[in-house]
């Protein structure tokens, strides 16, 4: 009868513990809704309304007054046969699979020379933070500064050298002009890599090199056996972001060369820009930023899968 009784007096208890549970995660809960609604609003809605324009057409009047007429594909279809169109996509893939290359080549160098220990490392490395945390707008003007044609620190330091006898004008020609946002871009990017890549290399087990260096292999070996092996996921996600992170990119390129000379250096974002904002069509304008959203989401979604196979191997 005794225990009875315990049982009975004990079931009030657990159930007001399990109501204070729920109450508590409800509030805590609540404490996210602030976050939820900041991404909804600045995020997810002009995603969605990007989306949508593109399949509307929309002028400056429907911006202002609404009611724009859904047209479907016509805007892609627009779009597709342009050639523009097809020459902004070509320049945004060759720009962003020059960045990532040399980014990744840039960082991968400083994460070498940095995982090491040596006299004034961390100065070094805080030194070489502040071309990532530079505002975009400092670190492109510099550049700017440098490839000037006419009093550029790089025009004069190659003819101390010997090396000109005349000006060159880096950003008003196309050639040089791709390849110097190019190198701008990765300069502002290569800091982030090396960070990254610096976490990777410190957790390659230290008994490869050791069974490697038994087995006779020199630094090049080991370097081509042991440490891209290993790095291998660490390298395919810095990969992966910093192409995102340059598709995407337009105040860098805006800055310095403003999509010139020519329309050399025309990426799809400056194309989107000009579209809206030049020759105010707003609906081909979404056309081109909804490919932008498409490359990398369809990049990711591989790099998802292929980590899932790489797991479940």
């Amino acid at each position: 009868m005794t225990a009875v009784l315990e049982q009975r007096t004990e079931l009030p208890t657990h159930g007001r513990g399990g109501r204070r549970r729920r109450a508590g995660n409800g509030m805590n809960h609540l404490f996210l809704l602030p976050a939820v609604v900041f991404v909804a609003v600045t995020v997810i809605y002009p995603l969605v309304y990007n989306v949508v324009q593109a399949f509307q057409d929309v002028g400056l009047r429907e911006i202002v007054d609404g009611g724009a007429e859904w047209v479907g594909f016509a805007n892609f279809a627009d779009q597709f046969g342009r050639p523009e169109f097809w020459r902004a996509l070509y320049l945004s893939l060759a720009y962003t699979v020059g960045t990532v290359t040399l980014t990744y080549v840039g960082g991968l160098a400083l994460a070498l020379l940095f995982v090491r220990e040596f006299r004034g490392r961390n100065v070094m490395r805080a030194l070489l933070l502040l071309a990532w945390i530079l505002p975009t707008v400092v670190g492109a003007n510099v550049w700017r500064w440098l490839l000037d044609g006419s009093y550029g620190l790089l025009n004069a330091a190659l003819r101390g050298l010997g090396l000109i006898d005349q000006d060159v004008f880096w950003l008003g020609r196309p050639g040089p002009a791709l390849v110097s946002v190019i190198v701008g871009t990765a300069w502002s990017f290569a800091p982030f890599a090396m960070i990254l890549l610096v976490a990777g290399l410190q957790s390659v087990p230290s008994m490869l090199y050791e069974a490697a260096r038994i087995d006779g292999a020199n630094a090049w070996q080991q370097f081509r056996w042991v440490t891209l092996p290993a790095l291998r996921p660490v390298s395919i996600t810095v990969m992966l972001l910093i192409f995102i992170f340059a598709f995407k990119t337009f105040d860098t390129v805006y800055l310095m060369t403003g999509g010139g000379p020519g329309g050399a250096t025309l990426t799809l974002p400056l194309y989107a820009y000009q579209e809206a904002f030049e020759f105010r069509r707003y609906d081909t304008a979404a056309v081109a930023t909804t490919v932008m959203l498409l490359v990398p989401l369809i990049l990711s979604i591989f790099y998802f899968r292929s980590l899932r196979r790489e797991e479940a191997a």
